[in-house]
């Protein structure tokens, strides 16, 4: 049957009556209004739900722009009034001025000064194919035990990681340090909700089904099926993806957020289900990365998805990370944050000076920015050279984005050292039960999760 003829026939089979005032409905608007509403404040103002962190969203969208290249002082000169009206709950002029920001922002001319121009834009795979010469795939037989306990090890990893700097996030090392002086351990009982899993987990649905030849609109049909809602990046991939904008316009069109740790956050995946095969895990990272992001933030995720999946063939970290940086294209703006942060860690003798230097060099980056934490991985994983809890202890006091990094560098570390490296006092807070938000997937066990990897990938590479 037609559409239209299945529209004709329900008109035609709908007979008229009379509603009462109860069935009328028309309360629902209200509600609909302040739902509305909740969510343009909370561009203007919201706290991080697990460390109680400040964020201004609809500023940092505004410094993104203004960091990727162009001239943003439109929307600038529209910051002072939008905090006005959100202090006297204005909404009215509040949904104007916020619409007004977006526009400006999507119109926003070239910034001819700045040295984002200074650099290649890496807008697709073949772009970086070409840039990198990926050595060859290095065996790994993921047939044996020794692949089953990597891979739970490193979800296990990942999960404490998460729930360790989730409690952190959002916060400087001055303040920290401040609050808690060193950090060494949980400063809460721990809690495996968090948003990077969430979308591992969907990619993990779509390779199961797909395996390698898993595409960026499998992973977004996974996206908008499986997940309910997102932050920043992600939140307007979905609200793309929902109105049938695919990747990698999905990633780009009115996405302000392209270039923050979305992608970067989840690539640890993408080395998991790629033992010793690091252009097989770009290749995985690029797809998964273009549903939400653009160029330097994709590059984000292919860097930690070569971190793992060269992680299972290499266990001196230090190596593990040279090894990762030279399959970044080096003329891309991203190469220039880690190399940076890799320079440092040659020429400092402790962390902190390593740490203040990038702090200083990236301070015009948002803390959700891949930036700032691509270095703060650098730093963390070089100074911490293979021990978990000083490389935890490390990530935690660089402050940033901290969940993120956390789960993307102890992921790498569980998979070389396992139980030997990772104490209790990290595995037995969290226990086996794993937490999340995902339609399908709220409640799970971590020993299944891993379980549940091992199989999928091995039935990838049979087919």
């Amino acid at each position: 049957m037609k559409a239209w003829e299945m529209e004709k026939e329900l008109l035609q089979g709908s007979k008229p009556r009379v509603l009462s005032e109860e069935e009328q409905t028309w309360d629902l608007i209200e509600d609909l209004e302040k739902e509305e509403d909740k969510k343009i404040k909370l561009l203007w103002y919201s706290e991080v739900p697990g460390s109680g962190a400040r964020e201004r969203l609809i500023i940092g969208a505004i410094q993104d722009v203004g960091n990727r290249g162009m001239d943003v002082s439109k929307a600038e000169a529209l910051i002072s009034s939008g905090i006005k009206a959100h202090r006297k709950e204005d909404m009215v002029a509040l949904n104007q001025i916020t619409s007004r920001v977006f526009y400006e922002l999507n119109h926003a001319p070239k910034n001819e000064a700045s040295s984002y121009w200074d650099f290649t834009i890496y807008d697709s795979w073949e772009k970086v194919s070409e840039a990198i010469c990926f050595p060859e795939k290095i065996a790994y037989d993921i047939a044996t035990k020794d692949y089953e306990k990597k891979i739970y090890w490193g979800w296990m990893a990942q999960i404490c990681g998460g729930a360790f700097g989730t409690a952190l996030e959002g916060y400087t090392t001055w303040n920290l340090r401040e609050t808690f002086s060193e950090i060494r351990e949980y400063v809460r009982k721990p809690n495996t909700f968090n948003d990077d899993i969430t979308y591992e987990l969907a990619f993990l649905k779509a390779y199961e089904e797909k395996g390698c030849q898993v595409s960026s609109h499998d992973i977004a049909q996974r996206w908008v099926g499986h997940i309910p809602f997102g932050w920043s990046a992600e939140d307007i991939a979905l609200k793309n993806i929902r109105q049938g904008i695919y990747p990698p316009e999905s990633g780009l069109l009115n996405n302000p957020f392209s270039e923050w740790i979305g992608a970067q956050m989840r690539g640890a995946i993408c080395g998991m289900v790629a033992p010793g095969d690091p252009r097989q895990a770009a290749k995985l990272a690029w797809e998964d990365g273009i549903v939400s992001h653009f160029n330097n933030g994709v590059l984000g995720e292919i860097f930690n998805a070569v971190l793992v999946a060269l992680s299972f063939t290499c266990s001196d970290v230090r190596e593990l990370l040279e090894k990762s940086m030279i399959l970044i294209p080096k003329d891309s703006e991203y190469y220039g944050v880690i190399s940076y942060a890799f320079e440092r860690c040659q020429e400092e003798e402790n962390w902190e000076k390593a740490w203040e230097a990038c702090e200083k060099r990236f301070e015009k980056y948002n803390w959700i920015h891949a930036y700032p934490n691509a270095a703060a991985e650098v730093v963390a994983l070089w100074y911490g050279n293979g021990d978990f809890d000083e490389t935890m202890h490390i990530v935690a006091m660089e402050g940033q984005d901290v969940d993120c990094n956390a789960a993307q560098i102890a992921t790498v570390l569980g998979i070389i050292g396992g139980p030997e490296k990772i104490s209790k006092k990290w595995t037995d807070p969290i226990g086996n039960d794993l937490n999340t938000y995902v339609r399908g997937m709220k409640t799970m066990k971590i020993d299944e999760l891993a379980k549940w990897t091992v199989e999928i990938v091995r039935k990838a590479f049979k087919e």
